[in-house]
């Protein structure tokens, strides 16, 4: 069985909107491009290293859309090149819409889809964006390992790692790493739902 790891930038108070440019996911958010002062290259050897050199994708329809944008066209390179040759499993209504090849639906039944996919033989599932889709698989008990590049910003105002009706989780701290200009890299190992403690 292979694993599934969320993959997430992620502001100091939990913020994970549009962080690639304004109208990212289709919305206009007002803080849309926040990680930018940040790229460069260590931060892009980063990315390459926690990704890993074989992997196949598991995302929500709307972030699919926003990589089918921009990486087919952004040139050779390891993340281009890894995202474009991974397997793209994808929460769609619309299968058939699906160009960003090689790719693939989930079906009807999200979560017995995903439960097929991690169960076959294969390199991990990565998780990039997709908040709606991350969340329901952390419900359900499907995710291995959460991995969140830390910015050092405060936005305020956005869509977060985890709403306010997510059910408790608890995580376990793997490793911790200072990749560039103060962004931190945090790797997790999901333990499953938080239990009430006494007082």
């Amino acid at each position: 069985m292979r694993k599934i790891r969320i993959l997430a930038q992620i502001s100091l108070d939990g913020v994970i909107q549009a962080p690639g440019g304004r109208g990212e996911g289709g919305d206009d958010y007002e803080h849309g491009g926040w990680s930018a002062p940040y790229r460069g290259p260590a931060m892009g050897e980063a990315v390459a290293e926690a990704q890993g050199r074989s992997f196949d994708l598991l995302i929500g329809r709307r972030t699919y859309d926003v990589f089918a944008g921009y990486w087919p066209k952004a040139g050779n390179g390891p993340i281009a090149n890894s995202l474009n040759a991974a397997t793209k499993y994808v929460a769609t209504h619309r299968p058939e819409s699906l160009g960003w090849c090689p790719v693939g639906g989930l079906g009807a039944d999200v979560i017995e889809g995903v439960r097929a996919v991690k169960s076959k033989g294969g390199p991990d599932l990565i998780v990039w964006g997709s908040s709606t889709l991350t969340r329901v698989l952390l419900e359900q008990g499907l995710v291995d390992e959460v991995m969140l590049l830390v910015y050092p910003v405060l936005l305020g105002r956005g869509k977060r790692f985890f709403e306010d009706s997510a059910d408790p989780r608890q995580l376990a701290l793997v490793s911790t790493k200072v990749v560039s200009s103060d962004v931190v890299m945090n790797t997790y190992r999901h333990l499953g739902r938080k239990e009430g403690q006494r007082a």
